[in-house]
């Protein structure tokens, strides 16, 4: 368990910039710093206002069965997979911070065990999570999901080369995968903790690298944590099916508005455009538009033109209308992008996204593009609900930073992950998000603090009003 650390106001004046701008950007934030951080758990999780609307309305519907069907998909009973459909309706808040790593990943594991302290404080029993799986198995030097530190030591999860490793993403299904724990030369578990890990893990094959880290996660979680408490975990491609059955449906609002005329989807784009011309450039980035393209493994970016959607020298080349979009959905070869993944999990059905450092100021942003674009086609009804809505988005990703941190020791010198929830939820939330590390070694977020003591971004902006 690590020790009480100075606070961040005594230390690092890049930390304390951090922390001005957050208080500048997120004023609801800035009283939880003293406070315990069970405290600010609670808040993130605790209900607030949602807009109402029919649109809105319909898409909660699709998403609580969606819910429900991830749900009986893990293992659930019936009437448990409707009591994860009521909580979403009833306490619309999810995780969406870390990417799709196994559960003793650092980064994940602590960002869980901070959910974990809101949920019980809210008598939740349901952990709702999205992992994004659009991501290279290598993130940084051997750290993202193919990796992973046990003892000091790096861990290859599935034994791959390299070149398994590079150009694919973790949602492909070029598997088969397994979990080996290998050591750098691949082999057998590359020590002693790798080993006892690994007879913990399935021990069978998975089409993708995501199937086999939910799998995973499901195990873990149940040793760890009580029957009282339960994991309920999406990524990409299960949206891929959520997104489907909108498009499927003449009368949803995303089949009717979003796509087919283009319209709205060419009205995004002109937002962003512009938005990238000004001080908030770069945090919605243009990496493809709505989708990926995915084969063989690999995603590829996509452009919408004129009303096609296609992707340079790909086989994808199809008129952006509902019924195409939904085929090649339900094909695996597109995968919604995080924007479109925000719109039908979030956006649309008025569900709370708990996220990092970059999330807390693209998302605001993102819900912005949609809302300009609602007000360019005259859609009020909606816009009017997204305007209803209370902190939408708040930071709740690498809030709990433990300076030395072994989750898979702490599991199994602990047992009861709550215990040790619970003494990291009496540290005060300055003391336990320690240095800020991702919002300091972040150049984005330098430059944004910069914008802020220049007044060029503010809380008023027409930008940050949909925060």
């Amino acid at each position: 368990m690590s020790k009480e650390r100075p606070s961040a106001s005594s230390g690092d004046s890049a930390a304390e910039q951090v922390k001005q701008a957050l208080n500048h950007l997120m004023p609801d934030l800035a009283r939880f710093w003293a406070l315990p951080l069970e405290d600010y758990a609670y808040s993130v999780y605790e209900d607030r206002a949602r807009g109402r609307c029919s649109i809105r309305d319909d898409a909660m519907i699709r998403f609580r069965t969606f819910v429900s069907r991830v749900a009986l998909r893990a293992g659930a009973s019936e009437d448990d997979a409707e009591q994860a459909s009521r909580q979403i309706a009833s306490s619309p808040v999810m995780q969406t911070g870390p990417h799709c790593h196994l559960l003793i990943e650092p980064d994940a594991f602590y960002t869980h065990l901070f959910s974990v302290l809101g949920l019980t404080a809210n008598a939740h029993r349901w952990h709702i999570c999205y992992g994004s799986s659009t991501v290279k198995f290598i993130e940084k030097s051997k750290k993202g999901p193919g990796w992973l530190r046990l003892d000091g030591e790096a861990v290859n999860v599935f034994g791959l080369p390299r070149s398994r490793m590079d150009p694919y993403s973790v949602c492909g299904f070029n598997g088969p995968y397994r979990f080996t724990l290998a050591g750098q030369n691949g082999g057998e578990p590359a020590n002693a903790a790798a080993a006892r890990l690994k007879a913990i893990l399935p021990d069978t094959d998975f089409p993708s690298a995501a199937e086999a880290i939910k799998a995973a996660n499901q195990t873990l979680w149940q040793r760890s944590f009580p029957q009282s408490l339960r994991l309920l975990q999406f990524d990409d491609i299960d949206v891929a099916d959520l997104v489907a059955e909108h498009f499927e449906d003449p009368a949803s609002w995303l089949s009717a508005r979003f796509a087919g005329d283009g319209l709205f989807a060419e009205s995004v784009l002109r937002a962003l455009d512009q938005l990238n011309t000004g001080p908030w450039e770069g945090w919605v980035r243009q990496t493809t538009n709505f989708f990926w393209g995915l084969e063989e493994g690999r995603i590829f970016p996509l452009r919408l033109q004129a009303g096609v959607l296609s992707g340079g020298s790909s086989s994808i080349c199809m008129k952006f209308d509902p019924a195409n979009i939904a085929s090649l959905l339900r094909q695996r070869k597109l995968v919604p992008n995080l924007l479109m993944t925000f719109l039908v999990t979030s956006i649309l059905p008025g569900v709370r996204v708990l996220g990092g450092c970059r999330q807390t100021v693209y998302y605001p942003l993102m819900r912005h593009l949609v809302a300009t674009a609602l007000e360019s086609l005259g859609d009020r009804d909606l816009l009017d609900a997204l305007r209803a809505d209370e902190r939408p988005g708040m930071w709740g990703h690498r809030v709990l930073r433990p300076r030395e941190s072994s989750p898979f020791m702490e599991i199994e010198e602990n047992g009861a992950a709550l215990e040790v929830a619970a003494r990291y939820g009496a540290h005060s939330l300055e003391v336990a998000a320690g240095d800020l590390a991702s919002f300091t070694g972040d150049p984005t977020w330098a430059e944004l603090s910069a914008h802020i003591r220049a007044e060029a971004i503010h809380p008023a902006s027409a930008e940050w009003q949909w925060a």
